[in-house]
């Protein structure tokens, strides 16, 4: 061995030698004498007190030294992380094939990601391709709770989703921030799921802004932050927090082949396309009649939410243009998700107390809230049981030259005909009996038709990996049985 670690080796025996009880021979025992105390000299008080002194100088300097452990980032995790969950998933994938070719053998997959909790009703923002043709959705809190989800709404645009779970309990809720002041260079903290390893935390700067970044050929993704934090598979939903603990950015994409090359969707940007996710509109199929925007504050550099527009119920309770909402129903309002969720649980009829600022004073105002008239999407919802969003020729021709487009299922109400048919999220419906269903429009001619030998069942043509099936669906109840067969 080398000399200080075989000094060390050897010093050892002496030091266990020293910390063991003392064996004295009887003959060295004695009687210790009966002594009294006396004064000390002042030279020995002096002493006593400098050890004292030093003692406690040498405690406050391990306290402050403790101290200086919760560091600015540790606080803003702190802060951040109760609100920031775990997803996991299952899908059924099938080969890829052409319709003529014969039926792979399906196989279960399962799937990770993250999210961040916006309402503390259970609302929370993930990624679009987190939830992606999913059979089922579980997440999992920092308390160790799991819940079953359910997917809202998806802007696949801008490769968002919101999805909710009942825990019956509020939840901590993310703190929103904002991007539009984002520094290059500033501190950043990633939080999320990575490789399943829940709740992980990794830190870097942002090292540029606005990026545009080409996934494949049918998702593009604008305006984006580049950092260099770790982000890894299971991050994606995931918070991006700056030093304050402040939500500035949803994690979604890594560079491949690259080191510290990450990606995240900013706030601003999830802001906008949660609000419209959870609006009343879609969620209740109630309307408030305001549209509005986020704007530099006119007396601050905080945002602040402007009326553009005022129809309806909004242009009856006195909203005009340019007016600027800072409370409704005793909350502030700093966002576009503020005004939402202040109206989230109100029905029809029901009125919420608004405060504006118009010009300089401050205005009072009531908000009635009105049912909105049912439109073809809500429509389909109601009859089949399926969101849809438009499929391009190109989409659908890769599978099948000869179809001219068809519609994407976003999601399928549970217990509705289209689920218990075997409909999925992520299918491709191109058609319903031999009509070709482009539009809703197309959808709603075949759902709506009245005369005489209408078509109920109905069937049902998706594409599901490549493959086309064909299913009976029977709108009369969902609870009819329905079969599938693949051709």
């Amino acid at each position: 061995m080398d000399g200080p670690m075989q000094d060390r080796l050897h010093s050892t025996p002496a030091l266990q030698d020293a910390t063991m009880p003392t064996t004295h021979h009887p003959a060295n025992l004695s009687v210790p004498r009966t002594t009294w105390p006396h004064r000390a000299s002042p030279r020995r008080l002096a002493a006593l007190l400098a050890v004292a002194a030093a003692c406690i100088a040498m405690s406050g300097e391990r306290s402050y030294a403790a101290s200086q452990r919760e560091t600015p980032i540790v606080l803003a995790v702190r802060r951040a992380q109760p609100a920031v969950v775990n997803i996991s998933s299952e899908k059924t994938v099938v080969g890829r094939s052409g319709w003529e070719n014969s039926l792979s053998t399906a196989q279960r997959v399962n799937g990770m990601g993250s999210g961040v909790v916006i309402d503390e009703r259970g609302y929370i923002i993930t990624n679009a391709h987190v939830v992606d043709r999913v059979t089922s959705l579980r997440v999992r809190l920092l308390d160790g709770g799991t819940h079953e989800a359910t997917v809202i709404g998806v802007d696949r645009s801008t490769d968002l989703a919101l999805v909710k779970i009942d825990a019956g309990r509020p939840l901590p809720t993310i703190p929103l921030g904002t991007s539009h002041d984002l520094m290059i260079g500033e501190t950043v903290i990633a939080v999320g799921n990575a490789y399943g390893y829940e709740n992980t935390v990794t830190r870097g700067i942002i090292s540029a802004l606005g990026r545009t970044v080409k996934l494949n050929e049918d998702l593009t993704y604008y305006d984006l932050i580049q950092t260099d934090s770790s982000i890894n598979p299971g991050n994606s939903g995931g918070a991006l927090l700056n030093i304050d603990g402040d939500l500035v950015g949803v994690n979604v994409a890594i560079r491949a082949g690259a080191s510290g090359i990450s990606f995240a969707i900013p706030v601003d940007t999830m802001r906008r396309v949660a609000a419209d996710m959870m609006s009343i509109r879609k969620v209740n199929r109630t309307w408030h009649g305001l549209t509005y925007r986020e704007a530099a504050g006119a007396q601050s550099p905080d945002l602040e939410l402007v009326v553009e527009k005022a129809d309806g119920p909004a242009l009856s309770g006195g909203f005009k243009s340019g007016d600027r909402i800072i409370r409704l129903a005793d909350r502030p309002v700093r966002n576009a998700i503020d005004v939402e969720r202040g109206l989230l649980g109100l029905r029809a009829g029901d009125r919420a107390e608004v405060v504006v600022r118009r010009g300089e004073s401050e205005q009072h105002l009531t908000l009635t809230i009105e049912p909105l008239a049912e439109s073809p999407s809500e429509l389909v919802w109601r009859r089949l049981g399926v969101r849809l969003s438009t499929l391009d020729a190109q989409q659908v021709q890769r599978f099948q030259s000869r179809l001219r487009g068809g519609m994407f299922v976003l999601q399928v109400q549970q217990g509705s005909p289209a689920a218990s048919a075997g409909v999925q999220p992520g299918d491709y419906l191109v058609g319903l009996q031999h009509f070709e269903t482009l539009n809703y429009e197309n959808v709603l001619s075949i759902l709506t038709r009245q005369e005489p030998g209408s078509y109920d069942p109905i069937l049902v043509h998706v594409l599901r990996d490549g493959q086309h099936y064909e299913f009976q669906v029977r709108l009369a109840s969902a609870r009819n049985e329905a079969g599938a067969t693949r051709r």
